[in-house]
């Protein structure tokens, strides 16, 4: 049994893909310059970057393809003084499949004719095959030829002995999110993942991390490495005795956010389920399946200022504009 089909006793499958978002969105500098370091020195992050998480949406359903894995269009600048902006697509594969290469092409040429600038498509391969390795995607009729190559991170490299040392001990915070992936993937025995995941939180109180930064990579490592209720319990034991030894209580701060935000996240899902029905219930099934994932990924303000729309709303366009 694999760690990905591991079942907890509640029956829940690892979430690898909204940690990967949130990961991406709280250490994006981090994240290029442990995966992609020759990008991140062209970067010039006095300027800020911006996310362009709407905009890659209406992207996608216009290339008619399924979005299944984490994924960021952020917009930045370059490094060399050219004032143009720079997307960098990221996409995060959770598991090998066929048509990856063809998919990474489509949304590029998209982004490009949307946005007339420079793109830059860099894929993360977070699954478990080793022969999974797509870089490139090429069509030929005649002699009308297509050849499109992209950069990519095997994240299972990192596993063997020499590339995890560098992980462990690289001052690159993204590296533990890195580990967390890797393990939860490649790990079969919960108690062994069991002892990653302490061995993950350790490293965060010996290297003396802050409190807020221990408690953002908490996180994302608890969403991403899951275990079984009683080693869930087992673990949450040996922590409190950690923090103790580093008189550092963070966790039960964590774990009271925790709760706050499922709150939030609840009622966000309730308002969208509501939406989602009247949505069905004016225009149709059609319609509903055509905004589904827009829905899905809205703020709590949006949901109900759509809410308030589609009461007097003639098309479904008139809703979302």
């Amino acid at each position: 049994m694999t760690a990905d089909t591991q079942a907890t006793d509640t029956g829940d499958k690892p979430d690898y893909d909204s940690p990967w978002k949130e990961a991406l969105e709280r250490f994006f500098p981090e994240f290029l310059a442990l995966l992609f370091p020759a990008i991140h020195a062209e970067v010039d992050w006095s300027k800020g970057i911006q996310f362009l998480d709407k905009e890659f949406q209406q992207i996608v359903r216009e290339a008619k393809t399924t979005r299944r894995y984490a994924d960021k269009l952020v917009g930045v600048y370059r490094r060399d003084g050219t004032p143009v902006w720079v997307l960098i697509h990221v996409e995060v594969q959770g598991d090998p499949e066929t048509v990856f290469a063809e998919r990474m092409f489509t949304y590029h040429y998209k982004i490009r004719d949307v946005y007339q600038v420079p793109v830059a498509s860099l894929a993360v391969l977070a699954d478990a095959d080793q022969g999974f390795r797509p870089q490139q995607y090429s069509a030929a009729l005649w002699d009308c030829r297509i050849d499109f190559q992209f950069p990519v991170v095997k994240l299972l490299d990192y596993a063997e002995p020499e590339r995890w040392a560098e992980l462990e001990t690289s001052d690159n915070v993204f590296a533990l999110v890195v580990m967390a992936q890797i393990r939860a993937k490649v790990t079969d025995d919960a108690k062994t993942l069991k002892g990653w995941k302490f061995r993950l939180m350790r490293l965060m109180y010996d290297r003396d991390y802050g409190r807020v930064l221990i408690e953002e990579l908490f996180r994302l490592i608890d969403w991403m490495v899951r275990l079984p209720k009683a080693l869930e319990a087992e673990f949450r034991q040996e922590l409190y005795a950690l923090e103790e030894q580093y008189q550092m209580p963070y966790v039960t701060t964590v774990e009271q956010a925790g709760i706050e935000k499922g709150k939030i996240l609840g009622m966000q899902q309730g308002e969208a389920m509501i939406l989602m029905t009247l949505l069905q219930e004016k225009f149709g099934s059609d319609s509903l399946e055509a905004h589904r994932e827009r829905i899905s990924a809205a703020k709590p303000e949006e949901l109900l200022q759509w809410s308030k729309r589609i009461l007097t709303a003639e098309t479904p366009e008139t809703i979302f504009h």
